[in-house]
């Protein structure tokens, strides 16, 4: 049986109401807002029908509020009123009213109202559990792709074994811990942070046109070799900018385009492959880049063994302002240890 909260200051109103509903509805009878409020903690109804006219707290003011709390925003409300005023209605409606009910109240016109907008709200509950589950359904689906992809690319790359899980799990560690410390706060607040870190996956889809003999050398590259490996970054643009004239430019290709174009510039524009500098790389790059190297650094590889977090953090620190972004570094140097761990369970 669903449930149904009358917020009146008239004791007739609320009998009247209490009267009429209760064949049909569990009704809890109310004198204020702030009883209703004080209910809220343990009860959360379908539909709340509230006068508007009460001492202390009136119903507009209660709606206000009510819109304010993310338990009962969703909650249908119907304001009751004794006086139907074009102004009075406007307001109500554009503070998240669903309808007027006059006072004194016809039987047949609360029952057909309430259920009106219960059936409104059923429909509507179920049509956007249907939508959350078919977006989760489509969100899961291109985290598959995503992962086999990604897993195609480092089966290639036979050097850089656990490379795309643990630089999936230093980003999300470095922006979470930029969020924490309000750093870029205006450009990260905007993020999904699982989309986010789920596109950073593709940031060396580049690498497909990079030949095996180079990919799997197992000595230090010669200058000729270096150069055709620095292709990774400019082809994993063009590729998922190919994807992009495609599917469109949805935030999950956005991202993945910028980790995979700018994670190789430098904060001092020597970087590759635009040589931009500072703020123009944009900070997907410039986070991706501590990430990558961090990485790079700890784990060994067939031409070099893998140097200790304090090695590590000594080159990163030394390249601050150099290779890296400043803030992002200091960052970085707050929450060594924690990258520490995730390396040590490579």
């Amino acid at each position: 049986m669903k449930t149904i909260f009358v917020v009146d200051d008239n004791d007739v109103n609320l009998v009247t109401a209490e009267r009429i509903l209760s064949k049909h509805y569990n009704v809890f009878t109310l004198q204020s807002a702030c009883d209703m409020f004080e209910l809220l903690n343990d009860v959360i109804p379908d539909l709340i029908l509230l006068d508007i006219m009460m001492p202390d707290v009136d119903g507009l003011d209660a709606m206000k509020k009510l819109k304010m709390g993310i338990r009962y925003s969703n909650i249908p409300v119907i304001f009751l009123t004794g006086i139907r005023d074009a102004e009075t209605e406007a307001l109500g409606f554009e503070l998240g009213a669903v309808d007027f009910i006059s006072k004194p109240f016809s039987e047949i016109v609360l029952i057909n109202r309430i259920k009106t907008h219960l059936n409104i709200d059923e429909v509507i509950r179920d049509h956007t559990a249907k939508l959350e589950q078919k977006t989760y359904s489509l969100q899961r689906l291109k985290n598959s792709m995503v992962s086999v992809m990604a897993d195609m690319l480092e089966s290639r790359d036979k050097t850089t074994g656990g490379h795309i899980e643990r630089t999936s799990e230093y980003l999300r560690l470095l922006i979470n811990a930029m969020i924490e410390r309000k750093i870029y706060e205006n450009e990260v607040r905007g993020w999904d942070i699982d989309l986010a870190v789920s596109s950073a996956r593709l940031h060396d889809v580049g690498k497909i046109a990079v030949s095996d003999l180079i990919l799997n050398k197992p000595e230090n590259l010669t200058k000729e070799e270096f150069e055709t490996m620095k292709i990774h970054a400019a082809e994993g643009e063009r590729i998922i900018d190919k994807i992009i004239i495609q599917a469109g430019d949805e935030d999950f290709l956005h991202f993945a385009k910028m980790f995979a174009s700018y994670h190789h510039e430098r904060w001092d524009g020597t970087g590759y492959p635009h040589g931009l500098k500072g703020e123009e790389i944009p900070l997907q790059g410039r986070i991706m880049a501590i990430v990558d190297v961090y990485d790079a650094l700890s784990s060994e590889r067939p031409y070099k063994p893998a140097l200790d977090n304090g090695q590590v953090v000594d080159i990163i620190m030394d390249g601050k302002g150099k290779q890296f972004d400043p803030k992002i570094t200091d960052v970085f140097f707050e929450i060594k240890d924690t990258f520490a761990k995730v390396g040590s369970c490579r």
